[in-house]
């Protein structure tokens, strides 16, 4: 990603939260909270009123999109940059607080409250963003033998730590419904299956750079 596009990311970012802020005062405040409080949508009727409100949800999930977007671009741009390049990509560190992105998902219990609608849980997520910061302090490190082999170390770890939760998840949950009912079982196994993969996410990048520094503290040492 570069410089020019992580700026305008914070800045964007940083706009929908204001304007989901302000769009939910003026909905408290002048229009009886419409679209705040849980209602019922089989006898909604628009009204010019709630345009706040419905352009922010809007432009909330474009902008969940996008960085969702972004993230697989990332991905795939660092998998097709390892085959040729022997040194890791430059990344700021300060990118790491796109994970509080993460909380996005709390609004799964407020849109479960208004219609039902679960999908929000899944933004969990990007609590994944917060292994920008480690994956930051890493820029431009040569990868060598020993890195590549604290690479591997280190995703198989992550990897097995997160499929783990997720395997006790699904054996516990699916022995029957939570506090007898299966929608908040569904809930349950959706928050932990977004919360494994953020834990992934972040534990391949913290647990690479703690095997990459504590082996060069210990070469220093020696």
């Amino acid at each position: 990603m570069k410089k020019t596009t992580k700026k305008l990311t914070i800045f964007f970012g940083i706009v929908c939260v204001l304007f989901t802020a302000a769009s939910t005062c003026y909905s408290i405040t002048f229009n009886d909270s419409r679209l705040v409080e849980p209602m019922d949508f089989s006898k909604y009727v628009f009204q010019v009123q709630d345009l706040p409100m419905l352009l922010s949800g809007i432009f909330l999930g474009l902008f969940v999109l996008y960085l969702f977007i972004q993230l697989i671009r990332a991905i795939v741009i660092k998998k097709f940059r390892e085959s040729g390049v022997k040194s890791t990509r430059k990344l700021n560190p300060k990118l790491g607080l796109l994970g509080f992105c993460g909380f996005f998902g709390l609004m799964g219990f407020w849109t479960y409250s208004v219609d039902k609608t679960i999908f929000p849980f899944a933004f969990f997520m990007f609590f994944g963003f917060f292994g920008f910061f480690y994956e930051g302090k890493m820029s431009d490190t040569f990868m060598d033998e020993r890195y590549l082999e604290n690479k591997m170390k280190a995703h198989f770890t992550a990897n097995k730590i997160a499929l783990a939760i997720i395997f006790l998840a699904i054996v516990i949950l699916g022995r029957g419904s939570l506090l007898g009912n299966l929608e908040y079982t569904l809930i349950a196994l959706l928050i932990i299956i977004s919360l494994s993969i953020a834990l992934e996410v972040f534990l391949s990048e913290y647990l690479l750079y703690h095997y990459d520094h504590d082996k060069q503290n210990f070469q220093d040492e020696e």
